[in-house]
């Protein structure tokens, strides 16, 4: 019986501090793109290269102004906006099956981060 309590404490114990982790938000999070890693992914050109180096770097600056911001309907809204300016800049930057690849990974990362963007 003695092991059957511990067994449970020790279960009770790993999955609440499993959920005890804090969850994402713009806030907390920052912005950061490996330029090299999306050449690689969405297979860029040299030419394309600058115009996504320059939209990340729009889409980092817009967030961090985000993370900023006090209010937390104000935070939402321009998480929205930046990721919707950065896939404007990304759009005429990427042929149209890079920007498919390219929507996919903003899609999972924002997920995976805690930021509740959707896109369509």
């Amino acid at each position: 019986m003695k092991r059957i309590a511990l067994l449970f404490a020790a279960t009770l114990l790993v999955v609440s501090t499993g959920f005890a982790g804090e969850r994402t938000n713009a806030e907390t999070w920052t912005w950061s793109v490996n330029a090299g890693r999306l050449t690689h992914c969405l297979e860029l050109s040299s030419s394309q290269y600058d115009d996504v180096a320059m939209a990340c770097e729009y889409f980092s600056n817009k967030l961090l102004k985000a993370a900023r911001s006090k209010d937390e309907a104000s935070r939402s809204t321009l998480v929205r906006k930046a990721v919707m300016g950065n896939l404007k800049l990304m759009k005429s930057a990427l042929d149209k099956e890079q920007y498919r690849k390219y929507v996919t990974l903003l899609n999972l990362t924002l997920h995976n981060k805690g930021l509740d963007v959707y896109l369509d």
